[in-house]
């Protein structure tokens, strides 16, 4: 099952036939499944897709489109090429990855759960560490664009060596040098000194103390674990189970090989204990608080002298939780991380005949996506509604989605919208700590059934474009439906007026001095975002517009205080600091949108002039924007080395919602993005465009899409408003955002 492989050196060509991958991504709701076909006539039966061919990377070879005159043609021209990656039930699938520890946990999980990936998907695995391992030293990073860390190597180095990559590999060897350079596994931080020690390579006294009796305080309680942060406490459930049973997988041939070949010292002549606060200083971007380490230390003494009866009420509560999750989710789960775990806890106590193991083993297969680069654990077990929303939204504001050719196209969109939406509470609601989902739309898929703020307004807003917006769509959604979206937005909202992602910001900041993590910052709470509350402001203007009538008052109140949020959130350069795209470009845009909706525009208030030219001192030459990843870490401007598509749409609309009066920045704009439009009107994949808890990066790669479309249509019509006079440029909406041609 996890015999040694014969790997070739480079990872620059297949290791397997790209030619008989097959992706499934039209049944369940938009569930991803990609399939090795092993003989010809499977293949003959069931046809490579267009869809298939682009995300591994093989030639479409379409003709090329008729040279684009103007933004809108090249608008045309993108969306004719980006229709044809539209599955056939309306959403657009595509990769999601970046981080460098998701894959890690993929393969250890499974390995010492007894689950077992196909031979073609361990060797496309390994290609995929392979190329994304750092160019220079060979060592992998936090995520695809980092410096090689201590975290990133470990795991990324027992994962490849478990799916079947020889120690004297020169990829592997290579590796080992860098890990020991930057002290071994035991500099690792905490996710990879439990993952570590899950896997049996690590000594689990190595570990900070995770005790699973924090659920049993009472809820009152500040720091009670359900006041944490969803992705930090989800992780933290199966995390404390397994560390409470100190879990000890078989010791194989491969475990006892990786404890001599990943330590500087001899395994058996480590201090344990002493490795606990060892972290490497690359990996080390937010160090224990004094508060952490003396709990930690209190938390030590207690470890030597727990009760049993309470540890074990305590593994209790944390196994009915992670059932809960699992029912909650159909067994996808919050994210990968926690996907991962929590099918190891299952394994152990369900064992391999039940349900539970069979269908986590099955839903493995929602994160395993096979790409140009290889195969790897996505961030999510998709992106579906998130760009779906965006691609929507940006055809109806330029008037793509009237035309004839793409009506089809947007009806699909529109029955994905509706069966996407959760229609009820999660089964199981408050017992679980959860947030409503009742007319709530996930990052995702409904099955994934998580409500996220922003998901929901602009899933949302793309529902009421296309079903009002767009002549002779059916109405899919009714009204009822639409409120219940409302009524859920409305209830995310914090006594500060701003929107945090999954749920209400529930424990106080202070909390934060109690992260674990040490590579993250910001993890230990919900936070206000502005962007979240940007898309629920124009989500929910958008709404009061075509239905006037429901919930005044609140709507009212609600949009008032996060207007107010986002005025106070104004960064003094002029910007707004975005926590889940790169960085201040993205954020930006988002906010110049929602305040041009309350009226606030360039002509009219001191903010968004503040924030144009915020934006327009950070134009380069060639009139694009690029930012770093490093942006968000720093929280400050870096300039990324080049100048990127999506981030040059992010700044252009900008300046268009903040209807800047000056043509030249934008038409600089307009005129770059086209440029870097190929003949069969795609884009090249540029730098990464997403992040997440400050330090971490991961790729949306149906930005260069959406975004671009979005720019160039809106821009063509905005430069001919101000040619011929008119004030009110392009804003968002249909009505002001349609190109006639």
């Amino acid at each position: 099952m996890w015999d040694e492989l014969d790997v070739p050196d480079s990872g620059d060509h297949f290791f397997t036939d790209p030619t008989r991958w097959r992706l499934t991504a039209h049944e369940d709701g938009g569930r991803h499944v990609w399939t090795y076909l092993q003989t010809d006539e499977q293949c003959k039966s069931w046809p490579q897709t267009d869809i298939d061919k682009y995300w591994l990377g093989l030639p479409l070879n379409y003709p090329a489109q008729t040279a684009a005159k103007n933004g809108f043609e090249a608008a045309e021209n993108g969306y004719r090429f980006y229709k044809n990656l539209q599955a056939l039930d309306g959403h657009w699938p595509c990769e999601y990855d970046g981080p460098m520890f998701l894959t890690p946990g993929l393969v250890i999980g499974s390995y010492v759960s007894g689950m077992s990936f196909t031979r073609e998907e361990r060797l496309e695995m390994i290609r995929y560490l392979i190329k994304k391992a750092h160019p220079v030293d060979g060592g992998w990073g936090l995520h695809t664009e980092g410096p090689s860390t201590a975290l990133g190597t470990a795991l990324n180095y027992a994962a490849i060596r478990i799916l079947g990559m020889r120690a004297d590999h020169p990829v592997a060897a290579k590796a080992r040098k860098v890990l020991h350079k930057l002290g071994g596994a035991a500099a690792s931080p905490a996710w990879g000194k439990f993952w570590l020690s899950v896997l049996g390579v690590y000594d689990w006294e190595g570990c900070n103390p995770i005790p699973p009796e924090l659920w049993l305080l009472p809820n009152w309680l500040p720091f009670h674990p359900h006041k944490w942060w969803i992705h930090c406490r989800m992780v933290y459930v199966p995390m404390s189970y397994l560390y409470a049973m100190r879990f000890q997988p078989d010791e194989t041939d491969l475990v006892l090989a990786l404890r001599q070949e990943m330590y500087t010292q001899n395994f058996y002549s480590i201090d344990w204990p002493a490795q606990r606060n060892n972290i490497c200083e690359v990996d080390l971007y937010a160090p224990h608080h004094p508060i952490m380490d003396i709990l930690n230390k209190i938390l030590g003494v207690y470890e030597m002298c727990s009760i049993p009866p309470l540890r074990r009420i305590g593994m209790d509560y944390s196994y009915k939780l992670i059932c809960m999750e699992d029912e909650n989710t159909s067994y996808q789960d919050l994210g990968p991380v926690n996907k991962m775990m929590n099918l190891v806890v299952r394994a152990i106590v369900d064992g391999p005949e039940s349900e539970a193991y069979k269908l986590h083993a099955d839903k493995r297969r929602d994160f395993l996506w096979v790409g140009a680069n290889g195969a790897n654990m996505s961030g999510t077990n998709g992106v579906q509604l998130w760009d779906l929303a965006f691609i929507v939204q940006a055809l109806v504001e330029t008037g793509l989605a009237e035309q004839e050719e793409h009506r089809e196209s947007m009806v699909k969109a529109l029955e994905w919208l509706e069966q996407a939406q959760m229609v009820e509470n999660p089964k199981h609601y408050e017992s679980a700590h959860r947030h409503r989902t009742k007319g709530a739309w996930p990052f995702s898929t409904k099955q994934q059934g998580y409500v996220v703020s922003d998901c929901t307004g602009e899933g949302m807003k793309a529902a009421i474009y296309l079903q009002e917006h767009v002549p002779g769509m059916p109405k899919l959604i009714s009204k009822e439906r639409l409120c219940d979206a409302v009524d859920t937005l409305i209830s995310l909202q914090n006594p500060s007026g701003g929107f945090a992602s999954y749920e209400l910001v529930r424990g106080p900041s202070w909390l934060e001095c109690l992260n674990p993590a040490e590579v993250f910052g910001r993890i230990m709470i919900e936070y206000e975002y502005p962007e979240c509350t940007t898309s629920v402001i124009t989500s929910l203007a958008i709404f009061r517009k075509q239905y006037p009538d429901y919930r005044v008052k609140d709507i009212e109140r609600t949009i008032k205080a996060a207007v107010k949020y986002l005025h106070d959130a104004q960064r003094p350069e002029g910007g707004w600091f975005g926590s889940w795209g790169i960085c201040f470009t993205y954020a930006t845009q988002f906010a110049l949108e929602s305040l041009s909706l309350v009226g606030e525009t360039y002509a009219t208030s001191e903010r968004v002039r503040k924030a144009c030219r915020f934006l327009l001192s950070k134009q380069r030459e060639d009139g694009g924007w690029g930012e770093s990843f490093q942006a968000c870490a720093d929280v400050a401007w870096v300039d990324h080395k080049e100048t990127q598509v999506v981030m040059t749409s992010w700044a252009a609309m900008a300046l268009m919602y903040a209807q800047y009066p000056e043509p030249e920045p934008i038409e600089r704009a307009m005129k770059m993005v086209m440029s870097r439009q190929q003949p069969d009107g795609s884009w090249k994949q540029e730098a990464i465009e997403g992040m997440f808890s400050r330090t971490c990066a991961i790729a949306y790669p149906s930005y260069k899409f959406s975004f671009t479309i979005w720019m160039l249509g809106k821009a063509h019509k905005y430069l001919e408003n101000l040619r011929t006079g008119k004030t009110n440029g392009v804003l968002n909406g249909h009505s002001n955002g349609t190109a006639k041609h």
